[in-house]
Order: C-alpha cells, then structure tokens, then sequence
C-alpha cells in the first residue's frame, strides 16, 4: 500500500485591501500598528491557520475572526500576531540595577513586612519574569519578600511560560551561578531544554492582560518591566497605555523600557534617571 499524499500548503495572497481590515481590526483590539511593512510578516504567521481552517481567503479569516462569537479563533489571531522570541537576561543592566539599587532603596524607604511588588508587563513566554525572580532570589536571600506578576495579551504564551520549560538557546546572557542553582537540564525527550525550578516557578504569578485596559487591581508595584512592547503602538496609543501603567506605579515607583524605547516629549508623571529607567514622581 502506498503511503497518504503529504499534505502540501496553499499560499495564499493578501491584497492590499485585505491588510488594512486586518491592521485596523488589531489595532482596535490590543492597540498595535501594524506599520506597512508588517504585511509579509502578517502573512508568514497566518498562512499556514488559513491551510488548517481549509479557508480560501484572508478576507474569510478577517471575517471569523471579526465576528463577536469566534473568541477562540481570535484569541489564537492575536496570539499568532503577538508572539516573539526572547531569552533570559535580555538588556542586563535592568537586572543589575534591580539587584544593586531597586532592592536596597526598599528595604532602606519601605515600612518593614512590605514586599517589593514588580509586574513584568509584556511577559512573552516568561524569560523576563524568571530572570526578575532569579535577581531577587539572589539579591533578597530567599522567596519571602517579593512578588512578581507577570502578564501578557497571548495565552498560548503564558501556558508555555507556567510551564517554565525552554530550549537551551534561551540562556544565553544567563549567569553561570543561576543557570546552576535555578535551572534542571533535561534528559530524554526533554533534552536540548532546561526547567525552572518549581520554587521559582511558584512565585511568578502569570495572568492574561490588554495593555489597553488595565483591570483595577493591578496597582501598587515598586517596579514596571514594560519593555520592546510600545514600539508597536502608534503615539496616540503609546501614551494612552504608558499612563495607564504608570498610575500602577507607587510614588517613587520604576519604570524601566526597551533600550531602544524612548519617551521624549510625552507628558508623564515621571523623571529620568538613566536612558530606558525612569522613577514617578
């Protein structure tokens, strides 16, 4: 007998027209621009969901996905649009500077039992909120004293965080010191990956949030990761999203963006202390 035909992808087109239902409908769901040049990724990530759904068009998908009742299918369009790949430790100094400054100035200005609150606001699929809870594991001696809320849009990446498996490429940038006290490599079908130990993993609370509506609990951190996430807002909703987070802050509360983020010329209730570090006033 022979072997089934492999089952072979269409590739599809998108028109022009197409693209634009598709920018404004994220745009108007999360809040992200998607500039022009976004077109041929927007293309890559959702050829191969038209081929699954057996569809014959971009328009048809705009149409599930715009429809109110397909909240599955549009969760997963906006998990396909969101995703991007990190790794532990990414822009170093932040990490630094949160051991060296952030946790002594706490422990210096804060009542005694009050712990110090940080929410990694873009969480991906967890590097970021791992690194946080490994340098204050090792700045604060132990898992008393801190709390880390880690969120994001996507909840195919934040299962994927929970889970708190990665390939080993992801350490890159990680300490040697960490990666052996914090990590377990895998063996066998897990080879290649490490965990987080479990720990650490249970001090990292993950939860799904659009940046464009913040829920009102989410208030009174001493630190805000919002970082290599508003570069994809337009200035209207950068703003918009970045007073939102900021009236999350405690007074004297950080802020710290992308290195390659600025906020030049908004009218925020912040001071700079360094290129991407900012405090409230």
């Amino acid at each position: 007998m022979s072997a089934p035909p492999a089952f072979i992808l269409r590739t599809f087109e998108l028109s022009d027209q197409e693209f634009s239902l598709f920018q404004k409908f994220f745009f108007e769901q999360i809040g992200i621009s998607l500039s022009n040049q976004k077109k041929i990724l927007l293309l890559g990530r959702f050829n191969r969901r038209l081929n699954e759904l057996g569809l014959n068009s971009f328009r048809d998908y705009y149409d599930i996905i715009s429809a109110p009742e397909n909240h599955v299918e549009r969760q997963h369009a906006v998990d396909l649009i969101t995703t991007n790949e990190t790794y532990f430790f990414r822009e170093d100094q932040h990490f630094k500077l949160l051991q060296d400054t952030i946790v002594a100035d706490k422990r210096k200005t804060a009542p005694t039992g009050s712990p110090l609150r940080v929410w990694s606001a873009a969480c991906s699929t967890g590097e970021e909120p791992y690194s946080i809870a490994m340098s204050l594991h090792h700045a604060m001696g132990g898992t008393d004293g801190w709390e880390i809320i880690a969120s994001d849009i996507s909840m195919r990446v934040l299962a994927s965080a929970q889970r708190g498996l990665f390939p080993l490429e992801r350490v890159r940038g990680m300490p040697t010191e960490f990666l052996k006290k914090y990590c377990l490599r895998g063996q066998g079908e897990f080879s290649g990956h490490l965990l987080i130990e479990k720990f650490l993993r249970d001090r990292v609370n993950f939860i799904q949030v659009n940046l464009m509506a913040l829920p009102s609990e989410l208030r009174n951190f001493d630190v805000v990761f919002l970082r290599n996430v508003i570069i994809y807002f337009d200035a209207a909703t950068k703003l918009k999203v970045l007073r939102s987070v900021v009236n999350t802050l405690r007074p004297n509360g950080w802020l710290l963006l992308g290195h390659s983020e600025s906020l030049f010329g908004m009218d925020l209730p912040l001071r700079m202390i360094a290129p991407s570090v900012y405090r409230r006033i």
